[in-house]
């Protein structure tokens, strides 16, 4: 690991943008979906579900990515120097909190999954608005779900700042902290994007 440890993480920095990160931005999107109503998110999300060799790219772009990025942020998380209480310093909170929204976005992950991809392909669900809604009927997951979400998308936004700083876009003190304000907007929104369309699903018509 060490020789080639620069690459690796150099590719688990750029899997968590792309397509990773691409792909939580379009997943959140298409649930969006859900606020204009039931016949909206159907037509979206049948959309999705029509695509050519939707399995392949799944595996290929989604799921292989996100199996090695766990993979590797598990490894960083056990190693990694985390000193929160003692530097107290902005950044590495965000550095401690990172680690600690990976793994709940990783078993966030594994559940949604399962409660949906999974049946799916048993034969016992449709991706639909209703599939969403039967879920999200249930208070317990309902804040479940906005737990994964918001760590989802905080862990995203603060890779984002991690990324523009190690892939050399952001090297000055003041362009990474202007890299910071974006990472902030970027959280705002997409947070917003997501906790808007579960609320739909729980208490939408």
């Amino acid at each position: 690991m060490r020789h080639n440890d620069f690459f690796w993480r150099r590719l688990h920095s750029l899997l968590g943008i792309i397509p990773i990160g691409a792909f939580l931005i379009q997943h959140l999107l298409i649930n969006y979906f859900a606020v204009y109503g039931k016949e909206s998110f159907n037509k979206a999300a049948g959309f999705v579900e029509g695509l050519p060799f939707l399995i392949v790219l799944e595996f290929v772009f989604i799921y292989l990515p996100i199996l090695y990025h766990a993979i590797l942020g598990v490894y960083i998380a056990f190693t990694a120097r985390n000193n929160p209480s003692r530097y107290g310093y902005f950044r590495n909170w965000m550095f401690y909190l990172q680690r600690i929204t990976g793994f709940i976005a990783l078993a966030f992950i594994v559940w949604h999954v399962w409660q949906t991809r999974i049946q799916v392909a048993l034969g016992n669900a449709q991706i639909n608005y209703a599939l969403m809604a039967d879920i999200l009927s249930n208070p317990l997951y309902f804040w479940l779900y906005a737990i994964g979400v918001v760590s989802i998308t905080f862990h995203f936004a603060n890779g984002l700042w991690s990324f523009l700083v190690s892939w050399g876009i952001t090297q000055s003190p003041k362009s990474q902290r202007a890299g910071t304000y974006i990472s902030i907007i970027v959280f705002l929104a997409v947070t917003y994007i997501g906790i808007r369309a579960l609320i739909e699903f729980a208490y939408g018509a």
